[in-house]
Formats: structure tokens, sequence, C-alpha cells
């Protein structure tokens, strides 16, 4: 059996939609997933107690999918399951986001189950490689793509984000704990005026079995607001919600979207 650990934003659901037998959908509280009913909650404090519950329900597989808040810790309600846990979550809370993730996937293992990727039990996340759209990326772009792949690279070092935005070979934005929305939203009064790129891609070296940076239709629409000329993603590396609603978004607003090779 396999337990989905929803998270917000809309991948839970697709993920869920995707598989032929239905998840055992759990959340941890403070963020519940808005598109599905969790049939489990757990405290952070209750960790210990909540996998082994997984343990006695047959769950073998858990599987990350959706935006987790970092949740604060109350010392008084940490129960004795999770008392041997508590210096690992610590260390988590106190990390980057690579860092908590692969501290909490620790923890998962430690406790018996195989940790699956969103994109692998629902492999069609991913789209393949090429242009999608009618408009197409120009010569000015494929060097901003470049560009752009140097920059997430150097973000990846501190931890900062999955993402950027790039004219003319310069960072007009990158990443931070916003969130792409929040970047994006940020270059609506852009100086520079319109044009560049949209850059996204997984962190190098970073473990893709949870937080694979992912698009949707809203990601369209603000890098339309924002000016931008398209997206890149890094094809294999990024998921695509709702993708037949984010080609029409492109088409409909003249931007391309380019899946290219890592």
């Amino acid at each position: 059996m396999l337990a989905l650990i929803a998270g917000t934003g809309l991948l839970p659901r697709e993920v869920a939609s995707r598989l032929t037998k239905r998840p055992l959908i759990c959340a941890m509280e403070g963020s519940e997933p808005d598109c599905l009913d969790a049939e489990i909650s757990f405290r952070i404090e209750h960790l210990g107690s909540f996998l082994a519950r997984l343990k006695s329900a047959g769950v073998q597989e858990v599987c990350l999918a959706g935006a987790v808040s970092r949740p604060s810790v109350d010392p008084a309600a940490i129960d004795a399951a999770t008392l041997p846990m508590v210096s690992v979550i610590q260390s988590a809370l106190g990390a980057g986001d690579d860092g908590a993730l692969r501290a909490v996937m620790g923890l998962i293992e430690q406790a018996g189950f195989t940790l699956r990727a969103a994109h692998e039990v629902a492999p069609d996340l991913l789209m393949p490689e090429g242009v999608v759209t009618q408009v197409q990326p120009g010569a000015l772009d494929t060097a901003d793509a470049l560009r752009g792949a140097e920059v997430v690279a150097a973000m990846s070092a501190a931890d900062i984000g999955q993402c950027c935005a790039i004219r003319a070979g310069q960072a007009v934005a990158v990443e931070n704990v916003f969130g792409t929305n929040w970047m994006l939203q940020s270059l609506r009064n852009r100086p520079d005026g319109q044009g560049g790129i949209l850059f996204k891609a997984p962190k190098p070296g970073q473990d893709r079995r949870a937080d694979l940076p992912t698009i949707g239709p809203q990601t369209v629409e603000l890098a339309a607001q924002a000016g931008l000329s398209g997206i890149v993603l890094e094809a294999g590396g990024v998921i695509v919600l709702e993708q037949d609603a984010v080609i029409d978004a492109c088409d409909r607003l003249g931007l391309f979207l380019w899946l290219r090779p890592a």
C-alpha cells in the first residue's frame, strides 16, 4: 500500500488521480491539502506514532507531494515514539529546504518505508523534451536558457530556490523562500521592459524523490504578466500540472514552453 503525504497545491490531487489504486491520504497539521481530503492527519510532535500507524495499516511505500510549511514544535506535545527523532527533527527545522527534506526522508526510510517520488508513481507528470507551443524560442532565448542553468546551479549552493528570470544574459529575478509566484509578481513593474525567460530546474545534486520543481497554468499567467517571453524547464526535472491547460495558456498569451535537455 502507498501512503501519500499530501501538502498544499495541485500536485497531490494530480498524483492521486493518476494511480490505479487509491493511496492512503495523509497530511501534517498546518499543511493540509487544499484539493484532497486527508484520511489521517498528524502533528510533527507525533511523527513516530504516525509512522507506526502506517506500518500497522499495511503501508510499505510513502510518497511526499505538495508544499509543506515548517511547523513549530511544542516540546510538551512530543510523544514517546517520537522522542528518539527529536534531535533530527530539530536539525531539519533549522536547515535549508534540501537539508530539511533529506532529514525527514531519512526518518521515513529508517522506519522501514520505501520512498517513492511523485513522478515515479505518476510518470506522465513529466513532459518529454521539445517545444510544445506555437511560439518557438529564438537565439537570445537559447543563450538565456544557458545562463539560467548557470544561475540555478549557483543558487543551489545557498539552497535558495529552483528558478530565475533571465533577460539578455542577466538575472532579473531569482526565487527565494517566498516561491516562484512571488518572484514573478515582483516583476510586474520591472524597469527593464519586456522580454526574457523563466528558467526552472532541480538543484544540482538534489534528491529528486521530493520537492521537484513544479509549474501549472497560474505560472504561465504570472510569467505573461511579468512581461516574459517564455518558459524553459529542464526536461525530466520539472513537473507540469494540468499540462493541456498550461500549453493552451502559453498559446493564448504568446509564450513558448521549452522542455530543454539537462
